[in-house]
Formats: structure tokens, sequence, C-alpha cells
């Protein structure tokens, strides 16, 4: 399945929009990665552990998206966004979220 951050899909004609599609996971932090981090903010430089944990979260906040828009039979997904929110200490949730619509 097609998904964009743009309104529009190059080469491709719009004709219906499904609503909104969304799916979201939430993550905590734990233990081992917390007292790495705490070195690492020491020193300073990325925090390897909590990137690789962002972009496993984002991964699956998008597949369920698109699993969303499968269920309304939606060809794509327009106007894809992200958004975090935390929602209990040390745990984050990823939201992604967009337009299902049909495909000419």
């Amino acid at each position: 399945m097609i998904y964009v951050t743009t309104p529009t899909i190059a080469g491709k004609e719009i004709y219906e929009t499904l609503g909104i599609v969304r799916g979201s996971t939430v993550r905590a932090r734990n233990i081992g990665r917390d007292i790495f981090a705490g070195f690492k903010n020491i020193v300073g430089g990325e925090i390897s552990e909590y990137t690789s944990l962002l972009a496993q979260a984002r991964e699956q906040a998008i597949k369920r998206m698109l699993d969303d828009a499968q269920r309304v039979e939606a060809d794509a997904v327009v106007n894809v966004r992200f958004n975090t929110s935390q929602v209990m200490q040390g745990a984050a949730e990823m939201l992604a979220y967009g337009t299902a619509v049909k495909l000419k």
C-alpha cells in the first residue's frame, strides 16, 4: 500500500476519501537502557538504544495504520503524520495517522 506525507500522490488520482486511519503503540524504557543512557548523557553523543526503540515504535505504528487502512479497503494513505506523547513516567505512545483514500 502507498503511504505518503503529501496530500496527493504523483501520477495518481484520488477519487474517494475514506476517512482517518491510525495506528499506535506504547513503549516503555527498561532499566538496562536507562543505565546506559545515563552514562551517554554524561559524556554526550547519540543514545542509540533509544533511537532504536523509537524506530521500532514508528515501524509498528505505521504497520498498524496500514492495517487500519486495509480494513476500510483503502488503496493509499495520504497526509501521514506522527505524534508522540508521554502516557506515564517512562512510557510513551507513538501514533501514526493519515487519510485513507481510493485511487483511480
